[in-house]
């Protein structure tokens, strides 16, 4: 998967960042929250009100921010259980916050009910992709699989907003097409290997 297999590139940018971050004592919770909040603040005032291309060069320059704090907690000799937790419910909210937007100005001034709909699958099916993953690893089985995980659907549904606001005609139809199709793919794959992972096992009454 994508966000796999462009860590050693990514690593190469990141690491002289962070490493800046550090000596000027910056937490890794600090940078989880400060993405967080500037994500939902960029898409509730710049793609809920229709600048569009804006809204998404904005919201990915604060989702850039998710690859620093793992970094930044691992230069620091490693994160903590709750700054695990709370980068996990970060991710939930940027990720509600955008398709959220997008609902809200579909539904409003741009006037699309398709695109409302296909937002709001979209959303939908990314928490359960996210929450089928979440409740196998915390009963101890493997659910490390899909084809569109979050860094793919962030790719997806940036790119579509931003290419919509730049005046590219269906870029965003297109994203949230492809979008749905490979997150429903991907709920498949995860209820698919939570089921060869679980072999069988009960639950102790």
């Amino acid at each position: 998967m994508l966000g796999v297999n462009a860590r050693p590139a990514v690593a190469k940018v990141v690491n002289p960042i962070v490493t800046r971050l550090a000596r000027l004592g910056v937490t890794p919770d600090m940078v989880t929250i400060t993405g967080t909040v500037g994500a939902v603040a960029a898409s509730a005032a710049l793609i809920a009100t229709g600048h569009l291309f804006w809204g998404a060069f904005a919201v990915t320059v604060f989702v850039l921010l998710d690859m620093l704090d793992g970094a930044l907690a691992r230069l620091r000799g490693g994160g903590s259980v709750f700054g695990a937790v709370l980068d996990s419910t970060g991710d939930r909210l940027a990720d509600a916050a955008i398709f959220g937007a997008l609902i809200w100005w579909y539904s409003g001034e741009g006037d699309n009910r398709m695109l409302v709909l296909l937002a709001l699958l979209c959303l939908v099916l990314g928490v359960v992709t996210s929450y089928i993953k979440a409740r196998a690893e915390g009963m101890g089985l493997d659910c490390n699989v899909g084809v569109v995980e979050r860094t793919e659907r962030l790719i997806l549904v940036l790119v579509g907003t931003g290419f919509t606001g730049l005046g590219i005609p269906y870029a965003v139809h297109v994203a949230l097409w492809v979008l749905l199709a490979g997150s429903a793919i991907t709920v498949a794959q995860r209820v698919l290997a939570v089921k060869r992972s679980a072999a069988g096992a009960r639950i102790d009454p």
